[in-house]
């Protein structure tokens, strides 16, 4: 919080790029968080599914959290399972597609696009789990071909329970900082009798 010259306090007005996500539990996310580093020499970047893609958002973090929870809070839980190690061709970006879960990932980024985290989006929402990107054209088969040699050896589940997101704020190419984090809870049943 900052000063204003009345002497309130006011929220962090930064103007920058936001994006919602579920960090990948373990086990499944140290494989993945490992695979990340061995396409990417030197990739830090925790392995998670997007909600909400990266947007340029202009409101007050503070507004910003108090646009979205009331959202977040009104969903459920849902499983996703990773597919196969695919490739989008025009950014060259190693994935891996959803195997289960993408219907819902899609109907909650549409619940959640709204308000003031409404974005023109350069791209349409595929849910997916990035491996690497931002890779020199001439390594993209070598890497593509050994994140499918080395997603073929992992032997542990591949589904986990999407019910923990976190809303986070860019501070760098490869520094994100969590602003909130939201729990979804099971909708509980009223007895009526």
């Amino acid at each position: 919080m900052d000063a204003s010259s009345n002497g309130h306090l006011v929220g962090r007005c930064c103007f920058g790029y936001y994006a919602l996500v579920q960090y990948i539990p373990e086990p499944l996310g140290a494989f993945l968080n490992e695979l990340r580093a061995e396409l990417v020499p030197g990739c830090k970047l925790r392995a998670h599914v997007t909600l909400l893609p990266p947007r340029q958002l202009k409101a007050c973090d503070d507004q910003l959290i108090d646009d979205l929870a009331p959202k977040v809070n009104a969903l459920s839980p849902f499983e996703v399972t990773a597919g196969e190690v695919q490739l989008f061709p025009g950014t060259n970006v190693i994935y891996l597609e959803l195997a289960d879960g993408r219907k819902a990932m899609e109907q909650y980024h549409e619940e959640l696009s709204g308000g003031l985290m409404a974005y023109d989006e350069p791209f349409p929402f595929h849910p997916h789990i990035t491996l690497a990107q931002e890779l020199r054209p001439e390594l993209v088969a070598e890497k593509l071909e050994f994140a499918r040699r080395r997603w073929a050896e992992y032997r542990g589940s591949r589904s986990f329970t999407v019910n923990h997101m976190v809303f986070v704020r860019n501070i760098s190419p490869t520094r994100w900082d969590t602003l909130s984090e939201h729990e979804l809870m099971k909708p509980t049943l009223l007895r009526t009798a």
